[in-house]
């Protein structure tokens, strides 16, 4: 099993509790999430607290979107974790955190995605995945500063 990481940061010209408010909610999570425009009729369920530690995400959709869980698993002004299970297209554990510092301009946020990988899934992962999920957290991190920085 090959344990991986990847990781991609922006400044955002927000104060750090208005992103953690972007994080903390799933719900807020339509505003700006790079996977969330790629099924118009994709379910979601929500369950928990309405935000913060132990909200849980559940999402179906087609074969973009895929099907998976997160849990809210931290939630501070400086960091939140994400426990993510994909169920489709393909079976992952992962955890997800976004780290937030201020910085002289706003909030430095990093967002991180780790996890284990099986041996042919570290070759495809190094091949294919991690160059798509890296455009993919960039979309995402360039929403999010969007959304935070709206007036």
């Amino acid at each position: 099993m090959a344990d991986f990481t990847l990781s991609r940061s922006t400044r955002i010209d927000a104060p750090p509790t208005r992103v953690h408010a972007l994080l903390d909610d799933f719900h807020q999570w339509q505003r700006w999430s790079p996977w969330e425009g790629l099924d118009p009729a994709m379910e979601r369920d929500y369950s928990g607290p309405a935000a913060g530690v132990g909200s849980t995400y559940r999402w179906s959709g087609n074969k973009k979107a895929g099907e998976g869980e997160m849990r809210m698993t931290a939630s501070t002004v400086s960091r939140v974790a994400v426990d993510l299970e994909f169920l489709k297209p393909f079976k992952a554990t992962n955890v997800t955190t976004f780290d937030l510092a201020p910085a002289a301009r706003g909030t430095d946020v990093t967002w991180t995605m780790t996890g284990v990988r099986n041996p042919a899934m570290a070759v495809l992962g190094k091949l294919f995945f991690d160059k798509a999920i890296a455009k993919d957290f960039d979309k995402g991190l360039a929403s999010l500063k969007r959304e935070a920085e709206r007036p």
